[in-house]
């Protein structure tokens, strides 16, 4: 470990700008809460009392003096630290290649960073090789491949897939499919497709499924569901419905791509089904210049089979299969972007009271069109987020005139139309400029911006459908409005969410079948224990001991989420236990979210592809296995071993701040603080 003294007089790129050490700890500080394992809250500030209240939190004791954010965070000691020591920042994909083959050789685990918008703390972990994508290169600035048809049609795909995308592109109808670098955001990728789109002649063409905010990154967003309440992924699919190849590193150091090379026509689906995936292996991973790159058959020891691969990389989360170095996205025809917001810019009392009305109007034009005799068509034209006062559509809609038949209906003057603005953008890129434009001017901002929150115990599940139009008015009125306009449903399913599948990927089916995203059900303890005991039974098929439904969706699931207890699922995990006592008595964060089935599948693949866990992120799959004999004696083993790591499984600096990895350089930050794995992150 190096020295304090040491670490001080290093430089750190954070967020772009220069920083030493000491500056790079105290905006930690500002920027998370430390929590401990019995979810009790280190320094709470009281903008976050009733949201720790709530979930029955209460100052922690502690041996660190908080008022001295260098003797609380740069202490060795403090068993709370969870951020890897070494970071080191690949450019190209030989970078990757020589870090994972020097982790292997050293005994290493390895831990991989995008944005860092992990609910779980996913992209950070103590002891680990941190690969920070940042650097990586960027591809969407020119990576948009327009597919055209008759070319298609007349030639087979390549052996080494250098057209497998277009085919399936054209398969599917599509009309284009965009490259996106393994450290790239949303804000790059957003406006990539927009200078794509004003360049054209004929106008807008191109149209991409993302997520939200600016600052995340496909490349966890995507692995874990993708959920597109803003960019119509009711129209379009989910996150994961957008890939159609995969680039990555395994943990066994090839570098890889594969994409399905057959797929069949299938009923009550708008895309075809996969029945096969080929993957291709680069034969000189040394080569720097990507247009040299050869890509070949797999050598015969290779023995990951790619239709695995493509299952379990496509929804069953990022950081745990590898290091993926670019995607293939599915590009859309473009359609024109609005979005409603109610009584938003200038609030009045007179709108205020009709809060409910709204919340109710939306939840029936986005899950029970029928109630306002508005078509399915119309509906899946609009999507939302989390957010209670917005709507987002693309094309045609219906939302105004619904909503004028509705205040009809409920002898409302229609002047309280007035309440409900709408904005028309080109996309959601211009749109979506709403971040802090003295900072960031011209960039994609995040909706809503980034804040330290508690993870909910309630999080993320998933109300299916059938159970929407069974319990219409209990939802209404005991779920709907708890909030007034604060945090709502999250409305990004049905429609293409549930038939855009390729029916190969790890979404869960409860994703595929839900009507909506909630905590409502779960605000407080008696409301938890009233969901376990009696609404989830209702909801979701519980019936066989052994087999587990999946329930709860991963993309905004925190460590905290609520969970049954293995030997009665009627009762809720008490929220006092630890982490370790909660994985020995609880139904696991993995199968709460896959269900039993899926999730044995995701754990088989996982002893293929990485056997060694080189790749073991925090909740991620088999994170939570208890710890073989053999692994802690290989542990141990490599503890011992005289190689060129320092105690703790630290990598050796160079003195001129970088270190070598098989013949490549790469650049390094250190940082010695960190965050406990099942956290607080940033929340959107």
């Amino acid at each position: 470990m190096i020295s304090q003294p040491d670490c001080v007089s290093l430089t750190c790129t954070v967020g772009g700008a220069s920083a030493t050490l000491d500056q790079v700890m105290i905006n930690m500080l500002q920027l998370f809460k430390q929590f401990e394992d019995d979810i009790a809250i280190i320094g709470l500030t009281d903008a976050y009392g009733p949201e720790a209240a709530a979930l029955g939190v209460e100052p922690m004791s502690t041996d660190f003096d908080l008022s001295n954010p260098d003797g609380f965070i740069l202490d060795e000691s403090n068993p709370s630290l969870n951020l890897p020591t070494r970071v080191l920042f690949p450019a190209i994909a030989s970078d990757v290649i020589a870090a994972i083959n020097f982790a292997k050789e050293h005994g290493l685990e390895i831990s991989v960073k995008n944005s860092g918008h992990s609910y779980t703390g996913s992209s950070s972990k103590k002891d680990t090789l941190l690969l920070n994508m940042n650097k990586y290169t960027q591809y969407s600035p020119t990576g948009i491949t327009d597919c055209d048809e008759s070319v298609v049609l007349d030639s087979e795909i390549a052996q080494d897939l250098s057209n497998q995308s277009c085919h399936l592109s054209v398969a599917k109808n599509k009309p284009a499919v965009l490259r996106v670098g393994g450290g790239e955001n949303f804000d790059k990728v957003y406006r990539a497709v927009t200078n794509a789109n004003k360049a054209q002649e004929g106008g807008y063409k191109y149209h991409l499924v993302g997520g939200a905010a600016g600052t995340v990154s496909p490349m966890g967003w995507t692995w874990l569901g993708g959920l597109g309440g803003t960019t119509g992924s009711r129209l379009y699919g989910l996150g994961v419905d957008q890939v159609v190849q995969i680039e990555m590193i395994l943990p066994n150091g090839h570098h890889v791509k594969f994409g399905p090379t057959e797929w069949e026509d299938a009923e009550g689906f708008i895309v075809p089904k996969t029945t096969l995936v080929t993957g291709v292996c680069r034969s000189n991973p040394e080569e720097v210049d990507e247009e040299k790159w050869v890509w070949e058959t797999c050598p015969d020891d290779f023995n990951i089979d790619f239709n695995d691969l493509w299952l379990a990389v496509r929804g069953g989360g990022g950081g745990t299969w590898g290091v993926v170095t670019s995607v293939l996205l599915q590009l859309h025809d473009y359609l024109p972007y609005h979005k409603y917001q109610w009584n938003k810019d200038s609030p009045t009392d007179e709108c205020t009271a009709l809060d409910p009305l709204w919340n109710e109007f939306k939840a029936m034009y986005l899950i029970m069109p029928s109630l306002l005799n508005v078509t399915k068509e119309m509906s899946y034209a609009c999507s939302s987020p989390d957010v209670s006062f917005l709507l987002n559509c693309y094309g045609e809609d219906d939302v105004v005139p619904a909503f004028s038949r509705l205040l009809s209906d409920r002898n409302i003057p229609d002047a309280a139309t007035d309440c409900l603005s709408k904005t028309a953008w080109n996309d959601f890129a211009e749109g979506g400029v709403n971040g802090d434009a003295d900072r960031y001017p011209g960039q994609v901002g995040d909706s809503p911006n980034p804040s330290p929150a508690v993870g909910s115990l309630g999080g993320s599940i998933l109300v299916p459908q059938s159970w929407i139009e069974e319990n219409w008015d209990t939802f209404l009125d005991k779920y709907l409005n708890i909030n007034g306009l604060g945090p709502s449903p999250y409305y990004s399913f049905g429609g293409a969410s549930s038939t855009a599948s390729d029916q190969a990927n790890s979404l869960s089916q409860a994703h595929r079948e839900a009507a909506l995203m909630t905590a409502s059900f779960v605000i407080d303890d008696n409301a938890l224990a009233d969901f376990w005991a009696n609404i989830a039974p209702d909801m979701f098929d519980t019936s066989n001991e052994s087999k587990f439904p999946p329930i709860v969706s991963s993309n905004h699931a925190s460590s905290l989420i609520s969970r049954p207890l293995k030997e009665d699922w009627a009762k809720p995990c008490p929220s006092k236990l630890t982490f370790e006592e909660r994985d020995a008595n609880c139904i696991s964060f993995s199968e709460v979210i896959y269900g039993t089935d899926r999730l044995k599948r995701l754990e088989e693949i996982k002893l293929a592809v990485d056997p060694t866990f080189m790749f073991d992120c925090e909740h991620c799959i088999l994170n939570n296995r208890p710890k073989s004999a053999t692994i802690q004696e290989e542990e141990e083993e490599v503890e011992n071993n005289e190689v060129d790591v320092e105690e703790g499984g630290d990598v050796v600096l160079a003195d001129s701040g970088s270190v070598s990895l098989g013949g490549t350089t790469l650049l390094f930050a250190v940082l010695t603080v960190g965050l406990l794995p099942s956290v607080l992150s940033l929340q959107w």
